[in-house]
């Protein structure tokens, strides 16, 4: 299993790749992080548990329907991710 220091690692490594501004779909971390077919998908709870920890310390902006959330409340729904401005 991923833990959520290489989970966290790959989300930062995306959103710096990605440049200011574009976001990421959680869905490309989990994908990096286990490429097997259909297995990704297990990892999706811990991208978003480790998505909401690095944004509520800066380090990320998480967004919904292309607007920044509070990471204090609760996030649901399609997110995605970009480094902050």
């Amino acid at each position: 299993m991923t833990d959520q220091d290489a989970i966290g690692a790959e989300i930062l490594r995306q959103t710096a790749a990605r440049g200011a501004g574009r976001s990421i779909c959680p869905s490309e971390v989990a994908r990096a992080l286990e490429p097997a077919e259909e297995a990704w998908r297990r990892l999706m709870g811990p991208v978003r548990a480790a998505a909401i920890r690095l944004a509520q310390e800066g380090r990320v902006e998480v967004l919904r329907k292309g607007k920044p959330v509070d990471p204090a409340q609760e996030v649901r729904g399609v997110i995605r991710l970009r480094a902050p401005a």
